[in-house]
């Protein structure tokens, strides 16, 4: 397979984008979009998921910046904003980026605060995707991310892990009138996964692993198992998210040294 990662995360180590692309390296990953992880405790996060609450963290994303700039184009950043703080540093910062992900896990918002669709119009101006990982609960449903994408039409939403928990085939259903909503596979089930290339189309469905939570390996072998064509495989693995990146599908590596 041709691969690029669309959901991977650096942590705050000092060579935490070394780690990343020797990871890649070994499982055969060619390039990554990455934003800042590490920024709860998982303990926390998981609270956090199951019962509501704010954190009141900034992610990293100068460093985070400057680690991608070092890879030769192998990771691709993406600014972790919390939308009611950071319109106008995202804005400011734009285009040092290639995306944006909100997180109402983390920051406790909700996808109807003006503020959240004031930051997705900046990300559509920008040209940028914008991941958001729905919860369970009102505000952050599927739903409500269904009518941000229809606030802000002219956005490219990525709707993270196939929608909340593991078997979200209803959030399938909601988003799939939708079509500036793409679905995202990392952790969710293969009968989940393999549903939202039946329901969305293979074009609208990207491969992502969730590193360093997730073993990307686990992941890859899990989209080796839905049964798909090359062509679709193609698309899923590295075709879309060119296309929603604004990349050439032909890029090659160039020779350099390890990320900073």
């Amino acid at each position: 397979m041709t691969v690029l990662d669309f959901h991977a995360r650096l942590g705050g180590g000092p060579d935490a984008a070394g780690d990343l692309l020797r990871v890649m390296a070994g499982r055969g990953v060619a390039r990554a979009v990455v934003s800042c992880g590490g920024l709860l405790d998982p303990v926390r996060l998981a609270r956090q998921v199951a019962e509501g609450g704010r954190a009141e963290v900034r992610a990293g994303n100068e460093l985070l910046a400057a680690r991608c700039a070092g890879s030769g184009g192998r990771l691709l950043p993406f600014y972790f904003a919390d939308p009611v703080r950071e319109v106008a540093a995202y804005r400011a910062a734009a285009g040092e980026f290639r995306g944006l992900e909100i997180s109402p896990a983390v920051h406790g918002f909700r996808l109807d605060d003006p503020c959240v669709a004031e930051l997705v119009s900046v990300a559509a101006a920008a040209g940028h995707p914008v991941y958001v990982a729905c919860l369970g609960r009102p505000g952050a449903r599927t739903a409500d991310l269904v009518r941000l994408a229809r606030a802000v039409p002219e956005a490219t939403l990525v709707w993270g892990h196939c929608g909340h928990g593991w078997l979200d085939l209803a959030g399938l259903e909601e988003i799939a009138e939708v079509p500036g909503i793409l679905a995202e596979t990392s952790g969710c089930l293969t009968m989940t996964a393999r549903r939202a290339v039946a329901l969305l189309g293979p074009d609208r469905v990207l491969f992502g692993t969730e590193y360093p939570l997730q073993e990307p390996a686990v992941e890859l072998a899990k989209a080796r198992s839905l049964g798909l064509s090359e062509a679709d495989l193609y698309a899923v693995t590295w075709r879309n998210a060119c296309r929603v990146l604004n990349e050439e599908t032909t890029w090659t590596p160039p020779l350099i040294g390890p990320a900073r």
